[in-house]
């Protein structure tokens, strides 16, 4: 892991881990040898810092943990996922900005807002 505030997801910590969680967690599909995933990793290591103690950011290898990206109907990577309350409340798929992320977890952070993006 590039940033101290990321988490490593695995299938087997999976459920504790994410959907146990008192707050939202966003998790980033991602494989070593995929492009994209390498590109946003940096963007998702400044989220994680910014929103620390807001938002949980863990990263899931899809290669090593192939259970969990099936059970939610991952098809494509990079893939982020936010979890709340052990649902899906935001999906994004791809690359994308920064401020589309910053959006996403402004919507499910209950009003907290981090940086001057509003949802």
């Amino acid at each position: 892991m590039a940033s101290e505030a990321v988490f490593e997801v695995t299938d087997a910590n999976f459920d504790q881990a994410v959907l146990k969680s008192e707050e939202p967690v966003m998790i980033d599909f991602w494989a070593a040898w995929c492009g994209p995933c390498r590109a946003l990793a940096p963007v998702v290591d400044e989220i994680a810092a910014a929103y620390h103690g807001k938002v949980k950011v863990g990263k899931m290898d899809v290669d090593k943990n192939p259970a969990t990206p099936n059970r939610y109907g991952v098809r494509g990577i990079p893939t982020l996922l936010v979890f709340k309350g052990g649902q899906v409340a935001e999906q994004i798929v791809g690359y994308v900005p920064k401020e589309q992320i910053t959006r996403a977890l402004d919507k499910v952070s209950e009003g907290v807002k981090v940086g001057d993006r509003n949802a």
